[in-house]
């Protein structure tokens, strides 16, 4: 009869070892960062690691995730007395830059005025959200912020406010400026004094 015994050669990191305290075998060390910090900026969700205390046993790790979405905000007003009619005009200050890779909800919370002078025939205020790099609108973000059918040919002036919200979700591929935009239209008649205010304009990535 015949006995053959294998090779055994492990790793030496892998290998079961004698020592003057006894036999020391081979574990795993978990590595993580400081709960409250931030693992990467492209990330939305943190893995927070905390060791166990030095000669404890059994060894007990803490393992926890946070989300960390990255989100900004800003403001922002336009005139657009002196502008062309049917021409979108930036909103001054109302540009945000998705800092990274990802889907974003992007909201522009809006304001419109509007005078008008005498008859009237569909005086129009829009919004929309503009991706600069792309240097074309974000899809499905274009709102009305007011629409204002006619007025009677009494020759009174008459003052409109109203307001709306130009709004989407985005991918984007990487970091990217969006602006709000606004324009002015009417089917006849004379309007003065047109204003687009973006009171709050914010995002919020909500996938990576």
């Amino acid at each position: 009869m015949y006995r053959t015994d294998p090779t055994v050669d492990p790793d030496p990191c892998n290998a079961v070892s004698l020592t003057a305290d006894g036999l020391l075998a081979p574990r795993t060390e978990l590595a993580g960062i400081a709960p409250g910090g931030a693992a990467g900026a492209a990330r939305s969700v943190d893995i927070d690691v905390t060791a166990p205390a030095d000669g404890t046993c059994p060894q007990a790790w803490q393992v926890g995730a946070r989300l960390t979405p990255v989100i900004g905000q800003t403001s922002g007003v336009v005139a657009l007395q002196d502008a062309p009619y049917d021409t979108w005009v930036p909103v001054t200050g109302a540009e945000l830059t998705l800092p990274e890779a990802g889907v974003y909800e992007v909201i522009a919370d809006m304001q419109g005025g509007v005078i008008m002078v005498g008859s009237v025939s569909n005086a129009i205020l829009q919004a929309r959200l503009f991706d600069v790099t792309a240097n074309a609108a974000v899809p499905l973000s274009t709102r009305s912020i007011l629409l204002f059918a006619a007025t009677p040919a009494d020759g009174v002036t008459h003052t409109l406010h109203s307001n709306a919200s130009a709004a989407a979700l985005y991918q984007v591929a990487g970091s990217t400026p969006i602006r709000v935009e606004a324009l002015k239209r009417v089917d006849s008649g004379t309007t003065t004094a047109e204003a687009v205010w973006a009171t709050n304009f914010r995002f919020k990535k909500v996938s990576d």
